[in-house]
């Protein structure tokens, strides 16, 4: 996405630039037309003005949502996907010897890199390497059905082993999954329409800029950049905790003397 060029404090910044633009042009645009005499009158301009920030806050929440949505379709994804490793490891240690091992390793090897993939934001590394690992791990589970001494475990940890592999698929595609490019596009416009309507009728009644347009910017650039941080995966401070991984991981290790 052509967003994601600019870091978030970018972001923050261009928003508030774009803002503060739009507010001046309007605002010296209506003491032009107060200055000049036209017959608008600020009474007829206030409640269009309201009604178009008003839109400005039905599309902020709408964005909003979207990115809530998709947050926590990533943090469900997560602890979903670790409920499904930790069945599979603990039904793979019903297995013989020496898939049980060699799986459980596998296992381990496979948390990990789901961890370190999401700490670090090397999402392609971590899905290369993860899928190598899947091959591997089908691999063993393949040999241990060809064996087959017990087929009600083996059926059992081929289910969970199959749901595990199905969950990658399920979080690459709640990590793609973003904030279409057109709502950003309209937000912008309706953000600058708004803002310079703002500026508009403040120019229309006064001759001097209110500091209380100076919160008015600060604040709406706060909440456009709490949406794009809910918005990007792997940047910024909202990031899905990957505690329970971690938490998984340890109780992976094996039992030191």
């Amino acid at each position: 996405m052509i967003l994601d060029s600019l870091p978030l404090w970018g972001l923050y910044l261009a928003m508030a630039a774009g803002v503060v633009i739009s507010v001046e042009a309007g605002f010296q645009f209506g003491k032009y037309r107060r200055r000049i005499g036209a017959a608008e009158k600020e009474g007829p301009v206030g409640p269009m003005v309201g009604a178009t920030l008003a839109l400005l806050a039905f599309l902020i929440t709408f964005t909003f949502g979207i990115a809530a949505s998709r947050f926590e379709a990533r943090r469900q994804g997560m602890l979903d996907e670790a409920n499904s490793i930790g069945t599979t490891y603990l039904r793979a240690g019903l297995l013989t010897e020496p898939h049980r091992t060699e799986i459980q390793r596998l296992l381990h090897e496979y948390v990990a890199t789901r961890i370190e993939g999401a700490q670090s934001g090397r999402l392609a590394t971590a899905i290369a390497r993860s899928e190598s690992l899947q091959n591997r791990l089908w691999s063993q589970a393949t040999e241990v059905v060809t064996l087959d001494t017990k087929p009600i475990i083996t059926g059992l940890f081929i289910h969970s082993l199959n749901e595990t592999l199905d969950m990658h698929t399920t979080r690459i595609h709640a990590l793609r999954a973003r904030i279409p490019l057109i709502v950003w596009a309209v937000l912008c416009f309706v953000t600058i329409m708004a803002m310079t309507a703002t500026g508009y009728q403040e120019g229309l009644v006064s001759s001097r800029r209110s500091p209380v347009i100076l919160a008015l910017i600060l604040a709406f650039s706060v909440v456009v950049a709490l949406i794009a941080d809910l918005d990007r995966p792997h940047e910024g401070l909202l990031r899905v905790s990957q505690q329970t991984m971690i938490d998984l991981e340890k109780s992976m290790q094996p039992p030191k003397d």
